[in-house]
């Protein structure tokens, strides 16, 4: 990770959750780092443990709204990605999936910045090829409530991709599959941390759908790996990437897991599927491999060990104050 010794790094979204374990890794690795943050779902004390480092700025900072700041290379994990928050305010995602990446793209067309822009596993939709390939264009619905984020983060790729093809900019794109690990939000949503706090304070596990659908979960320590080789890879200049492990699991299977680790005495309930929610998820990680030389090593069981001691350590915490 030399490449990234004395490098100016600007992460917008740097307190949120993915971007909470990137900045203190880029801090090892010499990065003299900014961190804008909206703190809109991230939240300051997920940097505390490098809060006062010598090399991290850390700014409020809204990418919608116009901003200068000088960067060598740009992680842009700026915009709400649990179904939850997006959907608490569509309008507002949808503008910082292409407004937000308008003003980073505008910025490193002016510096010759290198941009890592987080798009997602949700650009496949509902998906009908399985597993997802880069190539695979997707089955979304435009006019659904999922669509805010679904189709800006797709609007975000065709912007990265036209100024890479007009103005020669150093974008790469990286498809995020299920992200899971320590300083997930308690109320964000998602699968992991839903069944994690529902076990821990002993009540149902509520499953949507039949619990048939599936997910692959890669944790963070793995994703972060991925996102700094593929910001260091030269030949990784206007590639889509597919990161996430392949590992598939049922949600079903998920619970039972989490139960077990959790010594719960939770029961399993079933509600209605949300609209649009995807049935599978799985992502082939070939390119990953060839082009970075990448694979997780961190396996569901082990993952989930240690999430869970950080969210019983946290509910802790919460039932002390």
């Amino acid at each position: 990770m030399d490449y990234y010794r004395g490098k100016k790094v600007l992460v917008p979204g740097g307190a949120g959750f993915i971007g909470s374990h990137l900045v203190p890794r880029l801090l090892e690795n010499g990065a003299r780092v900014t961190v804008l943050d909206n703190f809109h779902t991230g939240c300051r004390s997920n940097l505390s443990q490098v809060s006062g480092h010598p090399d991290l700025v850390l700014i409020e900072h809204d990418i919608v709204q116009p901003f200068a700041i000088d960067a060598d290379i740009i992680f842009n994990l700026a915009c709400p990605a649990s179904p939850v928050h997006y959907q608490h305010d569509p309008i507002k995602t949808l503008k910082t999936s292409v407004i937000g990446i308008n003003n980073l793209l505008a910025q490193c067309h002016l510096t010759g910045a290198r941009l890592v822009h987080a798009s997602t596993s949700e650009v496949y939709g509902d998906p009908l090829q399985h597993p997802q390939t880069e190539s695979y264009w997707g089955n979304v619905n435009p006019i659904g409530i999922r669509a805010c984020y679904d189709e800006g983060k797709r609007a975000a790729e065709t912007l990265a991709m036209d100024f890479h093809r007009m103005h020669g900019v150093d974008v790469r794109l990286p498809r995020i599959f299920n992200t899971y690990g320590p300083r997930m939000a308690h109320n964000d949503g998602r699968v992991v941390s839903n069944f994690m706090c529902q076990a821990l304070a002993g009540d149902d596990i509520t499953i949507y759908g039949d619990g048939s659908a599936t997910r692959s979960f890669c944790f963070v320590s793995d994703m972060v790996t991925a996102l700094l080789q593929l910001g260091l890879v030269d030949l990784a200049a206007g590639a889509v990437v597919n990161l996430g492990n392949p590992d598939e699991y049922s949600i079903l299977e998920l619970a039972e897991k989490i139960i077990a680790i959790s010594n719960s005495s939770s029961k399993i309930i079933y509600k209605p599927l949300p609209q649009d929610d995807p049935t599978r998820r799985k992502p082939d990680i070939s390119k990953a491999k060839a082009l970075l030389g990448w694979t997780p090593v961190i396996d569901l069981d082990d993952g989930l060990q240690k999430t869970m001691k950080y969210f019983a350590s946290e509910s802790a915490v919460a039932r002390v104050i």
